[in-house]
């Protein structure tokens, strides 16, 4: 399965927009230069008071669909 790994920190002042719905994606640039946009809903089981940081793993299928989101490292 494709996988692309990225790092990602917004603060929590930042992730309120998504949250309110004034910003719907996320786009990051993964660790190999690809650059990745997923909907803002995929990261609020990583949401602290501090906001989302981290290393992720993204996997997805050869249609590339979304499969799965783990976070690897804070």
């Amino acid at each position: 399965m494709p996988v692309i790994t990225f790092r990602l920190h917004i603060s929590a002042e930042e992730y309120l927009r998504y949250y309110q719905g004034k910003a719907h994606s996320v786009v990051a640039l993964g660790e190999d230069g690809r650059r990745i946009k997923l909907p803002a809903v995929k990261f609020r089981p990583f949401l602290d008071r501090t906001g989302i940081q981290g290393r992720f793993r993204l996997e997805f299928d050869q249609d590339f669909k979304f499969v799965s989101l783990s976070r690897i490292s804070k």
